[in-house]
Protein backbone atom coordinates (compact mmCIF):
# COMPACT_ATOMS: atom_id res chain seq x y z
CA UNK A 1 0.00 0.00 0.00
CA UNK A 2 1.49 3.54 -0.89
CA UNK A 3 1.40 5.77 2.72
CA UNK A 4 1.35 9.28 2.82
CA UNK A 5 4.84 10.14 1.58
CA UNK A 6 6.79 8.77 -1.41
CA UNK A 7 9.79 7.19 -1.79
CA UNK A 8 12.50 8.51 -4.74
CA UNK A 9 15.03 7.08 -5.75
CA UNK A 10 17.78 9.48 -8.11
CA UNK A 11 20.16 7.24 -10.06
CA UNK A 12 23.09 8.72 -12.10
CA UNK A 13 26.65 7.42 -13.39
CA UNK A 14 29.32 9.37 -11.51
CA UNK A 15 29.58 13.14 -12.94
CA UNK A 16 26.19 13.75 -14.09
CA UNK A 17 25.19 15.89 -11.43
CA UNK A 18 22.83 13.76 -9.06
CA UNK A 19 24.40 15.17 -5.77
CA UNK A 20 23.68 18.66 -6.75
CA UNK A 21 20.24 18.53 -8.23
CA UNK A 22 19.36 16.14 -4.79
CA UNK A 23 20.83 19.16 -2.59
CA UNK A 24 18.96 21.55 -4.91
CA UNK A 25 16.09 20.06 -4.07
CA UNK A 26 16.20 19.59 -1.02
CA UNK A 27 17.13 23.11 -0.07
CA UNK A 28 14.29 24.34 -1.86
CA UNK A 29 11.08 21.76 -0.34
CA UNK A 30 11.34 20.60 3.19
CA UNK A 31 9.32 18.17 2.94
CA UNK A 32 12.16 16.46 0.64
CA UNK A 33 13.85 14.50 3.80
CA UNK A 34 17.16 12.69 2.61
CA UNK A 35 17.61 9.42 3.79
CA UNK A 36 21.15 8.92 5.56
CA UNK A 37 22.95 5.60 5.00
CA UNK A 38 24.60 3.63 7.90
CA UNK A 39 28.23 2.63 6.87
CA UNK A 40 31.18 1.02 8.64
CA UNK A 41 33.71 3.22 6.79
CA UNK A 42 35.70 5.74 8.51
CA UNK A 43 34.40 9.30 8.88
CA UNK A 44 36.09 11.66 6.56
CA UNK A 45 36.97 14.86 7.59
CA UNK A 46 34.39 17.62 8.07
CA UNK A 47 31.30 14.63 8.06
CA UNK A 48 28.78 14.52 10.77
CA UNK A 49 27.28 11.18 12.39
CA UNK A 50 23.69 11.61 11.28
CA UNK A 51 24.62 14.17 8.64
CA UNK A 52 26.29 12.35 5.51
CA UNK A 53 26.05 9.11 7.68
CA UNK A 54 25.35 6.60 10.39
CA UNK A 55 28.94 5.56 11.15
CA UNK A 56 28.68 2.18 12.78
CA UNK A 57 31.17 0.03 13.63
CA UNK A 58 30.98 -3.90 11.61
CA UNK A 59 29.58 -5.58 14.59
CA UNK A 60 26.89 -3.42 14.87
CA UNK A 61 26.29 -3.33 10.98
CA UNK A 62 25.89 -7.41 10.85
CA UNK A 63 23.61 -7.61 13.55
CA UNK A 64 20.99 -4.79 12.23
CA UNK A 65 21.56 -7.28 8.99
CA UNK A 66 20.82 -10.08 10.40
CA UNK A 67 17.75 -8.35 11.99
CA UNK A 68 16.56 -7.02 8.67
CA UNK A 69 16.54 -3.72 9.18
CA UNK A 70 17.88 -2.28 5.74
CA UNK A 71 16.41 -2.05 2.66
CA UNK A 72 18.95 -2.83 0.95
CA UNK A 73 22.62 -2.74 1.96
CA UNK A 74 26.01 -3.35 0.10
CA UNK A 75 29.65 -4.10 0.18
CA UNK A 76 32.12 -1.45 -1.63
CA UNK A 77 35.48 -1.41 -1.37
CA UNK A 78 35.80 -3.11 1.75
CA UNK A 79 33.21 -1.32 4.01
CA UNK A 80 29.59 -1.90 4.54
CA UNK A 81 26.82 0.46 3.79
CA UNK A 82 22.63 -0.35 4.27
CA UNK A 83 19.49 1.48 4.37
CA UNK A 84 17.37 1.75 7.01
CA UNK A 85 13.74 0.15 6.24
CA UNK A 86 12.48 1.41 9.41
CA UNK A 87 13.35 5.01 8.49
CA UNK A 88 11.93 5.08 5.64
CA UNK A 89 8.19 3.23 6.91
CA UNK A 90 8.16 6.03 9.69
CA UNK A 91 9.15 8.94 7.64
CA UNK A 92 6.43 8.32 4.53
CA UNK A 93 3.77 7.07 7.18
CA UNK A 94 4.20 10.46 8.81
CA UNK A 95 3.44 11.92 5.13
CA UNK A 96 7.16 13.37 4.81
CA UNK A 97 8.65 12.18 1.23
CA UNK A 98 11.78 10.45 1.00
CA UNK A 99 14.69 10.34 -1.49
CA UNK A 100 17.31 7.93 -1.86
CA UNK A 101 20.57 8.64 -3.80
CA UNK A 102 21.21 4.83 -4.91
CA UNK A 103 23.08 2.73 -7.34
CA UNK A 104 20.43 0.82 -9.99
CA UNK A 105 20.85 -2.52 -7.84
CA UNK A 106 19.96 -0.77 -4.88
CA UNK A 107 17.00 0.72 -6.53
CA UNK A 108 15.88 -2.70 -7.12
CA UNK A 109 16.40 -4.04 -3.97
CA UNK A 110 13.86 -1.21 -2.75
CA UNK A 111 11.06 -1.52 -4.91
CA UNK A 112 10.88 -5.32 -3.56
CA UNK A 113 9.80 -3.48 -0.03
CA UNK A 114 8.76 -0.32 -1.78
CA UNK A 115 6.86 -1.37 -4.82
CA UNK A 116 5.44 2.45 -5.30
CA UNK A 117 8.80 3.80 -5.74
CA UNK A 118 9.49 6.28 -8.40
CA UNK A 119 12.80 5.96 -10.09
CA UNK A 120 14.66 8.77 -11.69
CA UNK A 121 17.45 8.14 -13.79
CA UNK A 122 19.53 11.43 -14.56
CA UNK A 123 22.03 11.21 -17.79
CA UNK A 124 24.53 13.47 -19.28
CA UNK A 125 23.79 15.26 -22.46
CA UNK A 126 27.23 13.18 -23.93
CA UNK A 127 29.89 11.07 -23.19
CA UNK A 128 31.55 13.87 -23.54
CA UNK A 129 29.92 16.19 -20.92
CA UNK A 130 30.47 13.54 -18.99
CA UNK A 131 34.12 13.04 -19.14
CA UNK A 132 34.68 16.85 -19.17
CA UNK A 133 32.53 17.26 -15.79
CA UNK A 134 34.57 14.33 -14.20
CA UNK A 135 37.97 16.05 -14.95
CA UNK A 136 36.57 19.22 -13.96
CA UNK A 137 35.78 17.98 -10.56
CA UNK A 138 39.31 17.28 -10.07
CA UNK A 139 38.99 14.45 -7.64
CA UNK A 140 40.15 11.81 -9.42
CA UNK A 141 43.21 10.46 -11.55
CA UNK A 142 43.08 10.21 -15.18
CA UNK A 143 42.96 6.62 -14.83
CA UNK A 144 40.25 6.33 -12.33
CA UNK A 145 38.38 8.97 -14.50
CA UNK A 146 38.88 6.69 -17.42
CA UNK A 147 37.43 3.61 -14.98
CA UNK A 148 34.22 5.78 -14.37
CA UNK A 149 33.56 6.40 -17.98
CA UNK A 150 33.59 2.23 -18.66
CA UNK A 151 31.29 2.24 -16.02
CA UNK A 152 29.01 4.64 -17.10
CA UNK A 153 28.29 2.37 -20.27
CA UNK A 154 26.37 -0.19 -18.16
CA UNK A 155 25.10 1.66 -15.47
CA UNK A 156 23.23 3.74 -18.08
CA UNK A 157 21.75 0.57 -19.87
CA UNK A 158 20.02 0.51 -16.87
CA UNK A 159 17.90 3.76 -17.59
CA UNK A 160 14.67 2.09 -19.16
CA UNK A 161 14.29 0.20 -15.23
CA UNK A 162 12.86 4.03 -13.96
CA UNK A 163 9.77 5.85 -14.78
CA UNK A 164 11.71 8.95 -15.25
CA UNK A 165 14.67 10.33 -16.67
CA UNK A 166 16.47 13.83 -16.60
CA UNK A 167 18.83 14.64 -19.52
CA UNK A 168 21.32 17.33 -17.13
CA UNK A 169 22.35 19.80 -19.79
CA UNK A 170 21.24 23.07 -18.16
CA UNK A 171 21.10 22.52 -14.42
CA UNK A 172 17.81 24.87 -14.08
CA UNK A 173 15.98 23.17 -16.71
CA UNK A 174 17.30 19.26 -14.76
CA UNK A 175 15.67 20.58 -11.35
CA UNK A 176 12.38 21.58 -12.57
CA UNK A 177 11.85 18.69 -13.86
CA UNK A 178 13.01 17.19 -11.06
CA UNK A 179 10.46 19.26 -8.65
CA UNK A 180 8.25 18.82 -11.27
CA UNK A 181 8.36 15.06 -10.62
CA UNK A 182 8.03 15.77 -7.21
CA UNK A 183 5.06 17.61 -7.35
CA UNK A 184 3.15 15.10 -9.74
CA UNK A 185 4.31 11.90 -7.75
CA UNK A 186 1.83 13.98 -4.49
CA UNK A 187 -0.96 13.78 -6.37
CA UNK A 188 -1.29 10.50 -7.12
CA UNK A 189 -4.69 9.05 -6.14
CA UNK A 190 -3.39 6.75 -3.76
CA UNK A 191 -1.00 9.22 -2.01
CA UNK A 192 -3.90 11.84 -2.18
CA UNK A 193 -6.52 9.05 -0.36
CA UNK A 194 -4.03 8.26 2.46
CA UNK A 195 -3.02 12.09 2.74
CA UNK A 196 -6.93 12.75 2.96
CA UNK A 197 -8.54 10.25 3.72
CA UNK A 198 -11.23 12.29 5.40
CA UNK A 199 -11.99 14.26 2.89
CA UNK A 200 -12.19 11.57 0.22
CA UNK A 201 -14.93 9.57 3.03
CA UNK A 202 -17.06 12.95 2.97
CA UNK A 203 -17.67 13.73 -0.94
CA UNK A 204 -17.69 9.66 -1.31
CA UNK A 205 -14.35 9.33 -3.50
CA UNK A 206 -12.87 5.53 -3.34
CA UNK A 207 -13.63 2.14 -4.42
CA UNK A 208 -11.43 0.74 -7.21
CA UNK A 209 -7.99 2.48 -8.13
CA UNK A 210 -7.68 0.68 -11.77
CA UNK A 211 -5.91 4.20 -12.73
CA UNK A 212 -3.82 4.50 -9.97
CA UNK A 213 -0.22 5.08 -9.88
Amino acid sequence: MAGKGSVFMVVAPSGAGKSSLVNALLAKDPHVRLSVSHTTRAPRPGEQNGREYHFVDVPTFQKMQAAHDFLESAEVHGNYYGTSKRWIAEQTAAGEDVLLEIDWQGARQVRKQFPHAVGVFILPPSIEALEARLHARGQDSAAVIARRLLAAGSEMAHAPEFEYVIINQEFSDALRALEAIVNATRHRFSVQAARYASTFAQLGVGGSQTLAD
